[in-house]
C-alpha cells in the first residue's frame, strides 16, 4: 500500500532556495467552495480575487484535507505535524501542550524569527515565537480584546483588519537580517458571520445558490440524522440570522451570547441598525413559513458568511501588495489556508466535524516564486499533517521533522515526484463528543474513490460511499453486496494506518451516558424554540 511517497521523477523543475521566508495565513472555517480559485458556483458569484492570487502566483491543491475538522485540534496538527491522539489535543476545551516540539520552535533553532497574530483558541500561551499578539479566546468581531506577550487589550475596529495591520506591523519592524515565519490567523468566517460594516449589504441583492441536498433526508445516516448543525432547525435567530424581534424593532432574536453586539460603539451600533433593519423589517412582513423559511434562513447565511470573506480577502491582498512593493516576495512562501472546511447549506447544514467531504476538505493554495510553477494543480491527496514537515523540509531543517507523521510536500511543489506515488489513503479521527452541534464521534479513511466510516460512542455505524459515482455522499452502500470486497480492502487499509499512526484502544473510548443527556438537554435549553 503506497500510504507516503518514495519515488521521484528523473528531473525537478525548479530547486528550493535557502531557508525562505514564511508567512501562514489561515482563516477560519472558510469552505474551499467560497474561494473563487476554486471553481464553485458560489466563489465564482462572490469572487476573492486577492486569496486568487496566491494560485496564479503558484500551486492550488485540489485535495487537501484536514485529519480532525475541529478548530483547536486543527491548528495543534499544523504545529506539531502530529494527529490529535499523539499531540494531546483531541478538541475543543482541551489544553495544548506548548511544552512539545513545534514548528516554530524548530524554525528557531535554524535561525528564524518568528511570530504569530490573530486566533489561536488553544487554551495556553503560545511557545515558540518571538512574538505574539493574539485573540483572547474565540474571540470578537468588533472591537476584540488581544493579548500582547501576556497582557490583554481592547482594540477598537474590526477583528480581521486589526489582525492584518497587526501583521503589517511586525513585518515592517521585524530583524531584516534573518528569516521570518508569520502566522497570521484570521477569526473570519467563524460563527456568528459578522461582516464589516462596510460590508453588510454586500450580498443583500445577489441570489446565492441553495445547494441541491438542502434538504437532505439522511437515509441510511444514523450519525447524520442525530446532528444539531442544521440551519432550518438549529441555527439561533438573533445571534446567527441578526434577526431582530419584530418590525420596526432593533431588539435582536433569540440570542444567548449578547456580548458579540454588545461590545459595538455606538457609532458601530447605529450603523449595524442602518444596515440590517430595513432587511429585517422585510422579513417580518414577508411572514415566511415552511419551506420558503428554510430558504430565506440559507440565504441570510450565506449573505453573511460571505461578507465576513470580503475583509479577510482585502487583507491577503495588502500583505501580498507589502511582499511585492519591498521585494520580500521574492523568497518568501506565502500558503493560504483553513483550519478546516465548512458547510454552506449541503446536507442542510452549517459547520464543520463531519468527514464528508465539505467539511473534512480544506482550501490549501501555496507560492514561492522561481521554486513552485505559477498556476499549477496538484490534485494529490494530501493534508494539514504535512504542512510543518514542508515548511522544515523548504528552510533546510528536516531533520527535525523525523517524529511527525505526514510528508514533505516540497517533492510535490518543485515537480520532482509523480502525483500518484505521494499518497493513496488518508486517516481521519473527530473525537468533539458531547458538545456543540452533537456529531458523534468517528473515524475513517479515504482513498480519491472510496470512503469508510465508522460512527461510534453511543452508537456503532458504519458509512462507505463510492466517490465517484455518489461524490454528495448521500448513498451509504454498506451493505451492499458489489461492495463487499472493496469494503474488505478499506477496513484493512484501515486497521493498517491506525497500526502506523499508534492509534490505541485509548481512542474509542466512550463517553459517559449522563454526560451524553445532560449536553443533550442542554443544547435544547441553549436553543430556544426555533422559527416555524
Amino acid at each position: 500500500m503506497a500510504i507516503l511517497a518514495c519515488k521521484e521523477k528523473e528531473t525537478a523543475v525548479t530547486k528550493p532556495k535557502a531557508q525562505p521566508n514564511v508567512v501562514f495565513i489561515m482563516a477560519d472555517d472558510h469552505a474551499y467552495q467560497a474561494i473563487s480559485a476554486y471553481g464553485h458556483e458560489i466563489g465564482r458569484i462572490a469572487p476573492t480575487p486577492n486569496i486568487d492570487r496566491i494560485a496564479q502566483n503558484g500551486a492550488k491543491f485540489n485535495r487537501a484535507y484536514v485529519t480532525n475538522s475541529i478548530c483547536g485540534p486543527s491548528r495543534a496538527v499544523i504545529l506539531t505535524g502530529k494527529h490529535s491522539h499523539i499531540n494531546g489535543f483531541r478538541q475543543n476545551g482541551e489544553r495544548f501542550d506548548g511544552s512539545q516540539a513545534t514548528l516554530p520552535k524548530y524554525l528557531k533553532k535554524i535561525g528564524y524569527q518568528t511570530a504569530i497574530v490573530g486566533k489561536w483558541h488553544l487554551h495556553d500561551w503560545p511557545q515558540g515565537f518571538d512574538y505574539w499578539n493574539i485573540l483572547q479566546g474565540q474571540g470578537n468581531y468588533y472591537n476584540p480584546n488581544f493579548v500582547d506577550n501576556g497582557d490583554s487589550t481592547t482594540i477598537n475596529g474590526y477583528a480581521n483588519d486589526i489582525i492584518t495591520q497587526k501583521a503589517l506591523s511586525w513585518l515592517k519592524q521585524k530583524n531584516d537580517s534573518m528569516p521570518f515565519f508569520l502566522m497570521v490567523h484570521h477569526k473570519a468566517p467563524h460563527r456568528n458571520w459578522m461582516p464589516a460594516l462596510r460590508h453588510a449589504n454586500k450580498y443583500d441583492s445577489v441570489a446565492l445558490p441553495v445547494p441541491e441536498t438542502y434538504f437532505a433526508e439522511h437515509k441510511g445516516q444514523q450519525a447524520a440524522k442525530e446532528q444539531q448543525q442544521t440551519i432550518y432547525r438549529d441555527m439561533y435567530e438573533g445571534h446567527d440570522l441578526k434577526l431582530t424581534t419584530a418590525a420596526g424593532s432593533t431588539e435582536l432574536a433569540h440570542n444567548p451570547w449578547p456580548s458579540d453586539f454588545e461590545r459595538m460603539t455606538e457609532e458601530q451600533q447605529n450603523a449595524w441598525n442602518t444596515a440590517y433593519q430595513p432587511k429585517n423589517d422585510a422579513f417580518h412582513n414577508a411572514n415566511l413559513s415552511g419551506k420558503d423559511l428554510a430558504l430565506w434562513m440559507a440565504e441570510r447565511y450565506l449573505q453573511d458568511y460571505l461578507a465576513t470573506i470580503a475583509s479577510v480577502d482585502e487583507g491577503v491582498g495588502d500583505i501580498l501588495d507589502y511582499l511585492e512593493t519591498s521585494g520580500l516576495d521574492e523568497n518568501t512562501i506565502v500558503i493560504y489556508t483553513s483550519d478546516q472546511g465548512f458547510y454552506l447549506g449541503e446536507k442542510g447544514w452549517f459547520d464543520k466535524r463531519f468527514m464528508y467531504e465539505e467539511s473534512f476538505r480544506t482550501p490549501l493554495l501555496m507560492q514561492y516564486p522561481g521554486v513552485i510553477e505559477k498556476g499549477s494543480e496538484i490534485d494529490a491527496m494530501v493534508q494539514n499533517l504535512d504542512f510543518a514537515q514542508t515548511l522544515l523540509d523548504f528552510a533546510g531543517g528536516s531533520e527535525y521533522s523525523q517524529e511527525m507523521q505526514g510528508a514533505s510536500l516540497v517533492p510535490l511543489l518543485t515537480n520532482s515526484m509523480e502525483e500518484e506515488d505521494f499518497r493513496d489513503i488518508i486517516y481521519y479521527h473527530y473525537y468533539d463528543y458531547p458538545a456543540f452541534h452533537m456529531v458523534k464521534k468517528h473515524y475513517g479513511v479515504s482513498t480519491k474513490r472510496y470512503k469508510l466510516m465508522h460512527f461510534y460512542d453511543d452508537i456503532d455505524s458504519w458509512e462507505f460511499y463510492d466517490l465517484e459515482d455518489d461524490p454528495q455522499e448521500l448513498d451509504n452502500k454498506i451493505n451492499d453486496q458489489a461492495y463487499q470486497s472493496i469494503i474488505e480492502t478499506m477496513r484493512v487499509k484501515l486497521d493498517s494506518l491506525q497500526t502506523r499512526y499508534q492509534v490505541t484502544e485509548k481512542e474509542f473510548e466512550q463517553a459517559p451516558k449522563e454526560n451524553v443527556e445532560k449536553a443533550y438537554e442542554n443544547f435544547r435549553k441553549l436553543r430556544g424554540t426555533p422559527l416555524q
